[in-house]
């Protein structure tokens, strides 16, 4: 394998993984303390049971209180 060859397939690769991490998305910003603040659990507000993300409509509801 000629270096040429070499170098393009690793920037092929890292071209890849950033590609891959960007479509990830954002990292959460569920609060924790929401949770403790009104006693349910974080799937009462969130799409996902673990909290972050998409919310339900309670948890828009909830959201729109805090503005």
């Amino acid at each position: 394998m000629s270096s040429k060859s070499y170098l393009l397939g690793i920037g092929s690769a890292v071209a890849l993984i950033m590609l891959a991490s960007a479509m990830t998305g954002s990292p959460a910003v569920a609060k924790p303390e929401f949770a403790a603040q009104t006693g349910k659990p974080c799937g009462a507000c969130h799409v996902n049971p673990g909290g972050g993300g998409k919310l339900t409509g309670a948890g828009e509801k909830f959201k729109a209180t805090l503005k």
